[in-house]
C-alpha cells in the first residue's frame, strides 16, 4: 500500500530511504501530524493545498499509531525534524543541492545555517532569512523573500513557520522560485538545527509523547492547541474506523 487515507489526507507509506532516493527528483514535502489533520477539517483552501503536495509523509507517532488502528499501517514515522538532516547528509556531496533557509526567530536560520555547513564540511546552505511577523500579508515583503532566494542560487527551500502559514507560502510562491526543485514544510526543524530549541528525548518520541514534551517547555503558547482543538482527532478517527465515511471513498 503506496498511500494511507487518514481524515481525507493521503499519506506516503514510504520509507526515510525511499523518500531521499525520490527527492533526487525533487518535489514538495509536507509532513502531516495530528495537528495539521485538525486544522485541514476546518480549512478548505490548506486542505486543497496539502493536496497538491508531491509528498505527505508522517510527522507523528500518534498517526502510526491511528493508521495501525485503522488497518492501514504506516511503514514508518518521517518527521520533518528527520528528514531535513537525513537529506542534506545524504545529498551532502552532490554540487547541484544548495539549501535556502527561511524562518525562525531573528538569527536562527543564520545558526542552523552555520552549524548545518560546519557538520558537513561544504557551504551547503548558502543563504537564510528570518520573516517579520506578519510578512505573509505583506506584498512587497513576500517580493523581497522570492528575490533573495532566486539571487541565492538554492535549489532547495526548507520553510519553518508553522502551519499552515508554510504550506501557504510554499504553494503561492513556488511558481515564482525560479531555481527550486526541492520544497519543505518543517515547522520548528530550523530551530532545532540551531539549537534553538530542544528535542524530546527519542524515547518520548517513540511514545507518541513528543506533544508533552513540547508542552512541558511551551505550556502558555501550545496548551490550547494540545489540549483542547486536537482532542477532537481521536473522536474522527474512531469514526473513520466505523462508519461509511465520505473519506472511505476518496481516491488514493
Amino acid at each position: 500500500m503506496e498511500q494511507v487515507n487518514i481524515l481525507s489526507i493521503s499519506i506516503d507509506n514510504f520509507s526515510m530511504s525511499e523518500m531521499l532516493e525520490k527527492l533526487k527528483f525533487g518535489g514538495v514535502v509536507f509532513t502531516p501530524n495530528v495537528d495539521h489533520l485538525i486544522k485541514l477539517q476546518k480549512d478548505k483552501d490548506f486542505h486543497r493545498i496539502y493536496n497538491s503536495a508531491d509528498y505527505r509523509v508522517c510527522d507523528s507517532q500518534i498517526l502510526i499509531l491511528a493508521a495501525k488502528f485503522l488497518g492501514q499501517p504506516l511503514r514508518e514515522k518521517i518527521s520533518g525534524s528527520d528528514l531535513f538532516p537525513a537529506f542534506y547528509w545524504y545529498y551532502r556531496h552532490d554540487k547541484n543541492v544548495k539549501i535556502f533557509l527561511l524562518g525562525g526567530p531573528e538569527g536562527v536560520a543564520e545558526q542552523a545555517r552555520r552549524r548545518i555547513n560546519a557538520k558537513v564540511g561544504r557551504e551547503l546552505v548558502i543563504d537564510s532569512y528570518c520573516p517579520p511577523f506578519g510578512f505573509e500579508k505583506d506584498e512587497q515583503e513576500c517580493q523581497k523573500i522570492v528575490d533573495l532566494i532566486n539571487q541565492s542560487g538554492a535549489t532547495v527551500l526548507a520553510v519553518g513557520l508553522g502551519a499552515p502559514k508554510q504550506e501557504k507560502w510554499i504553494y503561492e510562491h513556488k511558481d515564482k522560485l525560479e531555481n527550486i526543485k526541492t520544497f519543505f514544510a518543517i515547522g520548528a526543524a530550523i530551530e532545532f538545527e540551531a539549537g534553538h530549541r530542544q528535542r524530546a528525548p527519542e524515547w518520548m518520541s517513540v511514545a507518541g509523547l513528543e506533544w508533552l514534551f513540547r508542552l512541558l517547555l511551551e505550556p502558555k503558547r501550545l496548551w490550547k492547541r494540545y489540549l483542547v482543538e486536537d482532542l477532537p482527532f481521536f473522536f474522527l478517527i474512531l469514526r473513520q474506523k466505523f462508519s461509511f465515511h465520505p473519506w472511505s471513498k476518496l481516491s488514493r
